[in-house]
């Protein structure tokens, strides 16, 4: 991979990682109910996941992916299950004020979040056959390298990672403008709106 295919690449992958989906969705609910720190670990997950489909285009694997069909449509129903949860729970949510203390409940927490990423992610198989098509413009698939597929991924990796990072911090910023608890509880209600949303988008797309 030249320079300017990297860079175009990067460009490219960026674009694809901002487009609005139930991943997006869930983040910007996210961002608005907690902040960006606790959104972290959610687009992580979600990032990792479509690392996963770029190696496995890269070695040829969409044929597993078309095989194992049933098992990401499980997948998708299972994320979109928990994301209506999750929906349910920042609208009923009490009022109250977040400490930045790091405890054992916190860190679970992000587990769960980085573990419910990943499951929107990798929900859907069809993100495989988008890189294949996808990675033949910016490289010669008839002779990747070990070098070339780490590079690919590492760009990628950072192009989600900070496309996801500004949504995140742009929607975070919603928290700032919420000075009394009835106003921080319509904040909540209407993130907890987005992220159900996010959740009947992930079941019901095709």
């Amino acid at each position: 991979m030249t320079l300017e295919s990297a860079i175009t690449f990067f460009i490219a992958i960026f674009i694809f990682g901002i487009t609005p989906g139930p991943g997006v969705f869930a983040i910007i609910a996210k961002s608005i109910s907690h902040g960006v720190m606790k959104t972290v670990p959610l687009y992580a997950g979600m990032t990792c996941g479509d690392i996963m489909y770029l190696v496995m285009a890269c070695f040829g694997l969409a044929a597993i992916a078309q095989q194992w069909e049933m098992v990401f449509i499980a997948i998708r129903y299972i994320g979109a299950a928990y994301l209506l949860y999750l929906g349910w729970k920042m609208w009923t949510a009490p009022v109250s004020i977040e400490s930045g203390e790091v405890t054992e409940n916190t860190r679970k927490q992000g587990w769960g979040a980085a573990l419910q990423g990943f499951l929107i992610s990798s929900s859907n198989p069809k993100v495989v056959l988008f890189y294949i098509a996808f990675l033949p413009t910016f490289m010669d698939v008839t002779v990747l390298q070990g070098h070339d597929i780490v590079l690919a991924a590492l760009l990628a990796f950072v192009a989600l990672m900070l496309g996801l990072t500004l949504i995140s911090y742009s929607a975070s910023q919603a928290r700032r403008l919420m000075k009394s608890d009835r106003a921080m509880k319509r904040m909540n209600q209407g993130a907890g709106s987005i992220m159900a949303g996010a959740g009947a988008f992930l079941a019901l797309r095709g």
